[in-house]
């Protein structure tokens, strides 16, 4: 929608789902992808967040902030919002022809007793639990994940391995599904994605291989491994940092103090400049200090 549309004007989407892109009560920049509703939630310092909602009943026009709860990720701008909706229609019509199939299950996993399970094929099969889904697939499927990837017993849990399945059987997953995994095995096995794909990650391409940089470049820097917000030190941030952030026992620790302005934790942590941040052994505002370990 243009900056000129009117506030409650509804612009759709041809296509099934149904997309619908509008205001809603309160000036956010909302959407309709069939049940699913998406808003462009503004956060600190001018930064915008994906969030959702489910059959929300009332009129699009009248939405407001508390409406939505699902937290989805961080927004550049109204294009983005635009394009990540339309994505999730995409993701939606692709789910939707591949035909998969929920059914009643309650075998126990090593995931925890199974509530439903969705069939992606007869071998394939995603079991919901109470805690923490995943995948099972057959041993002869298993067979076929890379060894840096194969998980004994075929189990794949939710929240990363999953991705195994997906890049090892493409086929049963949606485009989105895909590009999901890819990240996924980029950010958590970098030397996996190397040595299967014959390719080398760059810089910012992979967050455990940049992870791994920063620790390295970083050995021998004050690495803030706890902060408070000084209640002694007006206007600063008192932190407790260790060599290369290391932790644990016999680890040396120091306390400087950091303008709250300046205090903004990076993609890892945040790193003392000994020039700008003063060593600091005044009164504390970490209850209990006494120079023990921070964990």
């Amino acid at each position: 929608m243009n900056a000129t549309a009117a506030a409650n004007d509804i612009e759709e989407a041809p296509g099934f789902p149904g997309v619908s892109f509008g205001r809603g009560a309160d000036g956010l920049l909302v959407a309709l992808v069939g049940d699913t509703a998406f808003a462009m939630a503004p956060a600190r310092d001018g930064r915008h967040y994906l969030v959702s909602g489910w059959r929300i009943r009332k009129p699009m026009a009248q939405w407001s902030r508390s409406d939505f709860y699902g937290h989805c990720g961080e927004l550049a701008d109204e294009a983005a919002f635009r394009a990540r909706v339309l994505e999730s229609a995409e993701h939606q019509r692709e789910k939707r022809a591949l035909g998969r199939k929920e059914v009643y299950s309650r075998a126990s996993t090593p995931l925890g007793a199974s509530q439903g399970a969705t069939l992606y094929a007869e071998d394939v099969v995603f079991h919901s639990t109470a805690g923490h889904g995943g995948f099972h697939i057959s041993a002869d499927r298993n067979r076929n994940v890379h060894p840096l990837l194969r998980a004994e017993g075929g189990w794949y849990e939710e929240d990363e391995s999953w991705a195994a399945v997906a890049i090892t059987f493409p086929h049963l997953f949606t485009a989105f599904e895909r590009r999901c995994a890819e990240r996924t095995i980029k950010d958590s096995w970098p030397d996996a994605w190397e040595a299967i794909f014959g390719t080398v990650l760059l810089p910012g391409e992979s967050r455990e291989k940049d992870r791994r940089d920063f620790e390295r470049d970083h050995a021998a820097d004050w690495i803030v491994a706890s902060a408070i917000t000084s209640d002694q030190q007006p206007g600063f941030v008192e932190v407790v940092a260790t060599l290369g952030g290391k932790r644990g026992p016999g680890t040396e620790e120091r306390r400087f103090l950091v303008p709250s302005a300046e205090y903004r934790i990076g993609r890892f942590r945040f790193i003392i400049d000994p020039a700008r941040h003063r060593v600091y052994g005044g009164p504390s505002s970490f209850i209990g200090w006494s120079g023990r370990v921070v964990t």
